[in-house]
């Protein structure tokens, strides 16, 4: 459209698409307000709830007509959880615990993702497939065999030799280290299965140029390789950070001292509350 037929247009039909435009505009912008409003109440909603609810008493439970803010309020509930998780103590063993899992778990699942992308060996795709197959199966068919097996821990029979009966290793972490360590703790192989399609996808010449500069296997691996696969390390860490902070499977199988582990002192604190509440001695409730 030139100039001279803009001019010969009658204003009214300029304004109607001018305002069309803006209507457009809007409706386009309302949507996405929606969407996105809708999504952070989705996602945000619960959470909202659960922190009104902590401030709540007894009363404003049970009131009908209270809904997010509490009619009397209270920081009861936050002073009785403080005291009765030891929450300091708690917070600093689960962090010790999860954050040493964690890393035994980065560097395991990496050194045989590597392994399985990079090197072949006899049965490479029978172990990879038993690598996946341990993502497949539930845990809790392996309750009863992971039980026994740490109820009287051997290895290879030497411990019963010498002793004459195995090792205890139940109401201890020692399980989750050793298991962690041979490369089949909580989620290990979807960690190994994302190392190995790292490194799958990193070229070949990058190792090729490192061992003609006299780079070793291991120089290689460490200096060079993992330094790439920082994404596939962020990612397993944050992955294995939450699921080893959230666990109770395993700390209830192999009977982990529930005060060493947050997440148990959770599991466990309302169960704590009440028994403690059925006490009618003040002075004995407060050894509690």
């Amino acid at each position: 459209m030139n100039i001279r037929n803009l001019k010969d247009q009658p204003l009214d039909e300029i304004q109607v698409k001018k305002a069309g435009r803006q209507i457009k505009g809007f409706l386009i912008w309302l949507l996405k307000v929606v969407i996105i409003v809708g999504i952070s109440y989705i996602i945000l909603g619960p959470l909202i709830t659960i922190v009104a609810n902590s401030f709540f008493t007894a009363n404003d439970l049970y009131n009908p007509v209270v809904m997010l803010l509490p009619a009397e309020g209270t920081l009861q509930n936050y002073i009785t959880s403080f005291t009765r998780m030891t929450y300091p103590r708690t917070l600093a063993t689960t962090f010790a615990y999860v954050i040493s899992l964690t890393l035994i778990q980065i560097f395991i699942c990496s050194m045989a993702g590597y392994g399985f992308a990079r090197y072949e060996f006899p049965f490479k795709k029978v172990l990879f497939g038993c690598v996946i197959l341990t993502i497949v199966i539930p845990n809790d068919t392996l309750m009863l065999p992971l039980y026994t097996q740490f109820r009287n821990f051997d290895i290879f029979g030497i411990i019963h030799l010498v002793t004459g009966h195995g090792i205890n290793l139940l109401s201890t972490e020692v399980p989750m280290y050793i298991m962690t360590a041979l490369g089949c703790g909580l989620r290990s192989g979807l960690y190994i299965y994302i190392f190995n399609q790292f490194f799958r996808g990193l070229p070949k010449e990058i190792e090729e140029a490192a061992v003609v500069d006299g780079a070793g296997s291991f120089y290689t691996y460490f200096r060079i390789m993992l330094v790439n696969a920082m994404p596939s390390v962020l990612t397993v860490s944050i992955f294995s950070l939450v699921w080893q902070y959230n666990d109770t499977f395993y700390a209830k199988l192999f009977s982990i001292n529930s005060k060493l582990l947050m997440s148990m002192r959770i599991s466990t604190l309302r169960a704590s509350i009440e028994f403690i509440d059925q006490i009618k001695d003040t002075a004995v409730s407060q050894l509690y």
